[in-house]
């Protein structure tokens, strides 16, 4: 899973470096198509090129979002079972404690019959 990421991660910084250059090569407006054919949107190549970036960074964080989270979540769960295990060998151990006799300093006589 960290392999498609790091690639995938690869891949949107080799598309930024080709819009780098390619808005360095051609300081022309470029026209981009707008969805479901509403026509067309005319901007210059380095707000394009800042647009893919941008969409781009957006995508990456979402691929990047739900491993943390769940490493948060893991780190969140591992301490309460932590938490709980301590909180039980605090408790048999108060236990066993509380079951021992107190120990008396002084022998018991023993009287002749």
């Amino acid at each position: 899973m960290r392999l498609v990421s790091f690639l995938q991660v690869l891949l949107l910084l080799g598309i930024g470096v080709y819009l780098a250059l390619f808005a360095l090569e051609n300081p022309a407006l470029v026209r981009l198509p707008l969805p479901f054919g509403r026509g067309e949107l005319t901007v210059s190549v380095g707000v394009s090129v800042s647009l893919f970036l941008l969409l781009g960074a957006t995508f990456m964080a979402l691929l990047l979002l739900p491993g943390l989270w769940r490493e948060r979540q893991r780190r969140r769960r591992e301490a309460r079972e932590r938490r709980a295990a301590e909180d039980r060998l605090t408790a048999t151990l108060q236990a066993r404690l509380g079951a021992m006799l107190p120990l008396t300093s002084e022998p018991a006589e023993q009287e002749p019959a």
